[in-house]
């Protein structure tokens, strides 16, 4: 068993505490009707923990800024609003993160908050996911439209870091989020809930583990401990 001493935590939001597949799938297949001819199949490969400004401009060719900020909100709508569609639980918080927030809870607020959610997607979508999957949102809460460059960039995560006041250890998913934290300077743990171990490994982060329910967090008044 590995031990982390550290002062604060950085999570991502999707796929590392709350599970919002279902909704994504419906969402690029109501985009794909507006948008004919792009690939959900290859789209869903590799637009995981990239903002959603990103993907529709890589993905759907929108350029116009207007616009595109236009699209990114239907398209988060769209997540929300299809998550629940054929039977499928909705947007929900992975194994393990329950426990988590209980121990970190009391240590989410302004002036000295210990921990962080550093996300892709905005702040109108980010706020609904979190609240539906039951996990708090912590007063640093660093979404799409606070960075002028999302991930794989470390923008991120350096502001993350920034609002807590102290350096941080990542928890991601993907790997845009694990070089992001990386190139942010700081140690990352990537969670084999979205992506395979060979695409996580690609990225190279200190630990890969199967999802947070793998990690013990112990919350001290001085440290976070993380076994």
């Amino acid at each position: 068993m590995t031990t982390f001493v550290v002062d604060a935590i950085l999570f991502d939001m999707d796929g590392t505490l709350v599970d919002s597949t279902a909704g994504v799938l419906g969402a690029w297949k109501t985009f794909a009707e507006s948008y004919p001819g792009i690939d959900v199949g290859e789209i869903l490969s590799c637009s995981h923990g990239v903002r959603t400004v990103d993907n529709l401009r890589r993905f759907c060719g929108i350029q116009d800024p207007d616009l595109l900020e236009q699209e990114a909100q239907r398209f988060e709508l769209a997540i929300v609003e299809t998550s629940g569609q054929n039977n499928s639980p909705g947007i929900v918080s992975l194994p393990g993160v329950a426990e988590a927030m209980a121990e970190l809870c009391p240590a989410r607020y302004l002036p000295k908050p210990r921990w962080a959610i550093c996300t892709s997607a905005t702040r109108a979508y980010a706020s609904s996911a979190l609240q539906k999957a039951g996990v708090p949102v912590p007063d640093v809460f660093v979404t799409a439209e606070d960075v002028v460059h999302g991930k794989p960039s470390p923008d991120p995560y350096l502001l993350g870091a920034e609002k807590c006041g102290l350096p941080g250890i990542v928890f991601e998913d993907a790997p845009s989020g694990v070089r992001s934290g990386q190139a942010a300077g700081c140690k990352t743990i990537a969670l084999l809930t979205t992506h395979s171990r060979d695409q996580l490994e690609a990225a190279k982060p200190d630990y890969i583990i199967k999802d947070m329910a793998c990690a013990t967090i112990e919350l001290t008044d001085e440290v976070i401990r993380i076994s």
